[in-house]
């Protein structure tokens, strides 16, 4: 997963750094860039659009940002693996943030194959990826209270383990790189319209919208 994560990044910086050299106006307006890429990190703005989706999509990130970091059993793995620890979540949060991914995946897979825009871009992966976040919370949470638990612990704690190195695995082969790859969206679009000589205006003619925010 690092290794193939940090690929991403290497790649992403060098092909910028190529179209920076190549453009034909390299006149970037990097502040407004920085301004677009905070709006998209942390989409306030934004939750006016759609709005249940967005709510559901930023639960759903929290959630699952949250609690693998900041679990008091995942802290104490890291302890006695590096020396290196800090401040964990009380139980009871990590048990209503773990019901919120796992709701929220649900959420997200019906909502995309609801919407008539949504579900005409989807692929497999996209309703996959979700439900396969889910599985490492579900089992984790099962683990976490073993009488609710049907099954072994053991069975129940292997299938928690390795369904969350599926998903490391994952990470930098699937949309999941989304997570280093995101901050770079904006530039990326941004020195797009820089690559030959006043792209921009000119496709801002051609759609008939010179002078407005495409």
């Amino acid at each position: 997963m690092v290794l193939g994560l940090i690929r991403h990044i290497v790649v992403t910086v060098s092909e910028m750094m190529k179209m920076v050299g190549r453009a034909g106006n390299k006149d970037v307006a990097y502040r407004q860039v920085f301004a677009a890429t905070m709006k998209w990190l942390f989409p306030v703005g934004q939750l006016r659009q759609r709005f249940f989706f967005s709510i559901t999509s930023l639960m759903f990130h929290v959630a699952i940002i949250v609690v693998p970091i900041f679990l008091a059993g995942h802290i104490a793995l890291w302890k006695s693996g590096t020396g290196l620890s800090w401040p964990a979540i009380s139980n009871g949060l990590a048990d209503v943030l773990t019901i919120t991914a796992v709701a929220t995946a649900v959420l997200l897979v019906v909502q995309r194959a609801a919407a008539r825009d949504s579900r005409a871009l989807s692929r497999f992966n996209d309703y996959a990826l979700p439900l396969l976040i889910a599985v490492p919370f579900v089992a984790g949470f099962l683990v976490m209270h073993p009488t609710w638990n049907p099954f072994s612990y053991e069975l129940t704690l292997l299938v928690h383990i390795m369904s969350a190195n599926v998903l490391l695995i994952l990470i930098p082969l699937t949309k999941l790189s989304h997570m280093v790859l995101l901050p770079a969206t904006q530039l990326v679009s941004e020195l797009g319209w820089h690559f030959p000589p006043d792209a921009g205006r000119k496709v801002a003619v051609d759609l008939g919208k010179e002078g407005q925010p495409i």
